[in-house]
């Protein structure tokens, strides 16, 4: 009777332990195989569900349907974009989850009902905003307020060199191609330095229109190929600086433009070492989501009253507030963990919709010739290799400063995420965002206005 009885609890233990051992193995496919943030089953799953949709001829456009579509494509085309070798160090992945989509519409390798639904989700709910306003004032919020100070007072130094340089330097490239300078200089450089897309590339099409007595349409089609192939170019020189950074330590301050100070009023932001402290209860952090929106619509106000640009209006607003100490530690905190979870989570779902709904291939490859390509790469290097020179010299980081002065010939909101995600310093969006808005309206305004005088 004793035997049976050992041998029927050996029995029992070793299914125990092999119970167990299915667990825990399933566990551990779940935390450790993961295709982005998303667990392998999960992600599995998502492309199943959404074949199923596909099949039936119709994806729903609502919020819940396209979360888990662009992550399932954003993702994958990151993760894709990460382990090509060699260029997945050098920001493949923001190259990858942009430009593959935008591939896949014009070839149809993509089924319409994703591009259709994915276009509608896009435009319709505005969430490059949502993202662009979360990472501002998160990233604002977690800086340390000597430092915002000071790198937004020497920002613009580094910023105004690098477009004179890259300016001079563009046109002696293309001058030396026999190429003509009013082509170059109005339909390649300007168009890099513009601001990206839609306070870029369009007022310009419209100026040129009145100005040179031409098609929108056509000038358009001119303008938007410059804008993103200076993009792409700034993309890959972000990824280098990156790779630049982690060989030499010294020359960055991962994501901070000023070094750390010893008589600092506050620690070196934790969120930039992707330290929240994550003690914040989700009151908290639905609060410091909705501070961010909140600034954004005072960023709209401002925008209909004096006609400046939404994210410099919040922009400035936010700082203001930092600096005023206007809101509490424990709100800062929950503005940090906004921050991280889209910085973590939204970035590359966001590349694929833009890719898709926005990003034109046909125009993109069109452009594609050797003294377009010559003038553009010449361009985009010498302005941020300026800003990194001058950005050293005055006492900055100067990787930091170049990857903020690639913002500058980025296709607008949409190129400073794909720079900053290639850069790995997604905190420097609030400088990003000065360089591209502000920067990229100076440019258009002066140079339209030269335009008309020299015309008259």
């Amino acid at each position: 009777m004793s035997t049976t009885d050992d041998s029927f609890s050996v029995t029992s233990e070793s299914l125990a332990i092999q119970k167990k051992s299915l667990k825990d193995r399933w566990w551990h496919i779940m935390d450790t195989w993961k295709i982005g943030i998303i667990p392998l089953p999960l992600f599995l799953l998502a492309g199943a569900l959404i074949a199923v949709d596909c099949l039936g001829g119709k994806l729903p456009s609502d919020i819940v349907v396209m979360v888990a579509t662009l992550a399932f494509f954003g993702f994958a085309c990151g993760e894709f974009g990460k382990r090509l070798p060699i260029v997945g160090k050098l920001g493949a992945a923001a190259i990858c989850a942009t430009f593959i989509p935008s591939a896949m519409v014009y070839y149809g390798l993509l089924p319409d009902v994703v591009v259709e639904s994915t276009t509608k989700f896009y435009k319709s709910t505005n969430i490059l905003y949502l993202y662009i306003c979360c990472i501002i004032v998160g990233s604002i919020m977690s800086m340390n307020r000597t430092t915002l100070i000071q790198g937004f007072l020497r920002i613009f130094f580094p910023m105004l060199c690098g477009e004179i340089v890259g300016m001079l330097v563009g046109m002696g490239v293309g001058l030396m191609l026999g190429m003509e300078p009013f082509q170059i200089f109005f339909f390649i450089i300007l168009p890099i330095m513009a601001g990206g897309v839609g306070e870029g590339a369009i007022p310009l099409s419209i100026g040129y229109a009145t100005l040179l007595h031409m098609d929108q349409g056509v000038a358009l089609g001119r303008v938007l190929p410059m804008v993103m192939l200076g993009g792409l170019t700034a993309i890959i020189i972000s990824g280098c600086l990156n790779q630049l950074g982690k060989r030499y330590p010294h020359l960055t301050g991962e994501g901070q433009l000023m070094p750390n100070r010893a008589n600092s009023d506050e620690k070196a932001p934790a969120v930039a070492a992707g330290k929240t402290g994550l003690t914040t209860d989700v009151t908290t952090i639905a609060a410091g989501a909705l501070l961010a929106v909140l600034l954004y619509m005072i960023g709209m106000l401002g925008h209909k009253l004096i006609g400046l640009p939404a994210p410099v209006g919040m922009l400035f607003v936010a700082v203001l507030i930092k600096l005023a100490h206007g809101v509490s530690p424990r709100l800062l905190e929950g503005s940090q963990v906004v921050y991280k979870f889209f910085q973590t989570s939204v970035t590359y779902p966001i590349l694929f919709a833009v890719g898709v709904a926005i990003t034109p291939w046909e125009e993109l490859v069109h452009a594609f010739t050797i003294n377009n390509l010559l003038v553009i790469v010449s361009t985009v290097s010498a302005l941020v290799a300026t800003g990194f020179f001058v950005g050293k010299k005055i006492g900055m980081h100067p990787i930091d400063v170049a990857i903020v002065s690639c913002c500058q010939s980025g296709q607008g909101g949409t190129g400073d995420v794909a720079i900053l995600t290639a850069g790995n310093r997604m905190s420097l969006m609030p400088f990003a965002q000065i360089a591209t808005r502000i920067g990229g309206a100076i440019n258009v305004s002066v140079s339209l206005l030269i335009l008309g005088n020299f015309l008259s």
